[in-house]
């Protein structure tokens, strides 16, 4: 098994696409990149810790390569919008890849590369080493299957996001 940290914009909405995806194992909503010596979603909201809403998704490389991990990271968020992801703003929301060991860095920049050409404005995903990882809480964990339609933000900013993945990765969801 390998591991993938991932920021892109509010982490019910990546976590959610990614326990859709063969190959993936788990899908772990938390914060990563701060400078703060822990971190929680009280703290992280405050915008003064400098941790990222991310997603550690444990997934076998035997089945989905990092890279299919990567172009799908950057086709179900806007990577070209720094600090937010539609109605979601601040640094938390960053995009952003922490990269495990050298390959996944390049890896990660190749994948950026191919990725530009999907969009007119530059990316302005970051690419920087894996720090420490903080879970998230439980009540945040696989939040889109538990709550889904009673949250209006599941229903106009989650279930878009799932269903865009759906659309352009039906040959690669789980059964």
């Amino acid at each position: 098994m390998e591991t993938a940290t991932l920021g892109g914009g509010c982490f019910w909405c990546v976590e959610a696409v990614y326990n859709k995806l063969q190959g993936v194992e788990s899908a772990i909503s938390g914060y990563m990149g701060g400078k703060a010596s822990t971190a929680n979603y009280k703290a992280v909201c405050t915008k003064t810790t400098a941790h990222i809403e991310v997603v550690q998704v444990t997934f076998d490389p035997a089945i989905v390569s990092y890279a299919d991990i990567l172009r799908i990271f950057f086709t179900v968020h806007d990577p070209t919008t720094r600090d937010r992801q539609g109605g979601d703003v601040g640094p938390q929301y960053r995009s952003a890849i922490f990269t495990h060991n050298e390959q996944q860095a390049s890896t990660a920049q190749e994948v950026l590369a191919e990725a530009q050409e999907l969009y007119d404005n530059p990316i302005v995903t970051d690419i920087r080493e894996a720090m420490p990882f903080y879970t998230g809480e439980e009540y945040h964990q696989g939040y889109f299957e538990r709550v889904g339609s009673q949250n209006s933000y599941c229903t106009f900013v989650i279930a878009p996001k799932v269903s865009k993945f759906r659309q352009q990765f039906a040959h690669r969801l789980k059964s």
